[in-house]
């Protein structure tokens, strides 16, 4: 099976015009391919293509990363020329002075929140009695026995015992 498609590509790509030319490789030994425009056989005119053939050949080997960032731009034609290997170099560089820096701030913005933990005082525990929502919330919770007067009596404030502990 994969001599005969094989021998379709070649046939194809004498038919079609097709001239791959090999513009660069990354260090992870994908090579990458610039196709000039061209008509084929029909007089149809075929745009550019940038392809990648990635050094592992099974799509389940593929992992995020496994092309650098400025190969991918030019793939996706968001970038006109390849990127030169110095460019990739200098790049490769600067990301590892970020990362290296960004861990020296994480370091530092842990020691001083721990710091900061040492000096502050625990926080005062609130005493929570009922919810917004209840009749009798930032009143006296209701009890059993009635604690007022007539005269100033607070709804809710009072709750008559059960029937049950009376007999008839």
């Amino acid at each position: 099976m994969g001599w005969s498609r094989r021998l379709f590509g070649v046939l194809r790509r004498a038919l079609s015009k097709e001239v791959k030319e090999q513009v660069g490789t990354d260090r992870f030994g994908n090579k990458y391919y610039y196709i000039p425009e061209y008509k084929n056989w029909r007089g149809q005119t075929i745009r550019e293509k940038r392809i990648v053939e990635a050094a592992n050949k099974r799509e389940i080997d593929y992992e995020v990363g496994d092309i650098p960032t400025e190969w991918e731009a030019w793939i996706r034609k968001t970038r006109k020329t390849p990127p030169t290997m110095e460019e990739i170099m200098k790049n490769e560089k600067y990301r590892e002075e970020i990362q290296m820096k960004s861990q020296d701030f994480y370091e530092k913005e842990k020691f001083l929140q721990e710091e900061n933990n040492k000096e502050l005082p625990l926080p005062v525990q609130t005493q929570i009695k009922g919810h917004a929502s209840a009749p009798y919330f930032g009143k006296d919770e209701p009890s059993a026995t009635p604690t007022s007067t007539g005269k100033t009596f607070q709804p809710g404030s009072w709750l008559p015992q059960d029937d049950k502990g009376h007999s008839q």
